[in-house]
């Protein structure tokens, strides 16, 4: 009887961060398998309902991804959320806080 052979599989790492915690899932794919597919089979939305891929933007390693984009054994899908502020805004009244502290100390 001959030995089966087992079909090519890849590892990923799914990750989404909200403002109290880090929730991380794997799934095992395909080697053709796309970043919306890891995303689905990984089960991450039914644990974050606030994830919706159609709005929110995703990377690999911190660069931007397409939802159809190949993945390799290995990566780290990261969901990115929206700036909780503007990061120039957030700039602004850090230095202004910074020179009112400087000015009175």
């Amino acid at each position: 009887m001959p030995d089966a052979v087992a079909e090519p599989v890849i590892s990923v790492q799914i990750v989404y961060a909200d403002q109290k915690s880090i929730v991380r899932a794997q799934a095992t794919l395909a080697p053709t398998a796309t970043v919306h597919e890891a995303i689905l089979k990984s089960g991450i939305i039914q644990t974050c309902p606030a994830i919706d891929i159609s709005v929110l933007k995703v990377g690999v390693f911190g660069k931007l991804k397409p939802l159809d984009a190949a993945l390799h054994d290995g990566d780290r899908i990261e969901i990115y959320r929206p700036l909780s502020a503007d990061p120039m805004e957030a700039r602004r009244r850090r230095a202004k806080k910074q020179a009112r502290q400087s000015a009175s100390g």
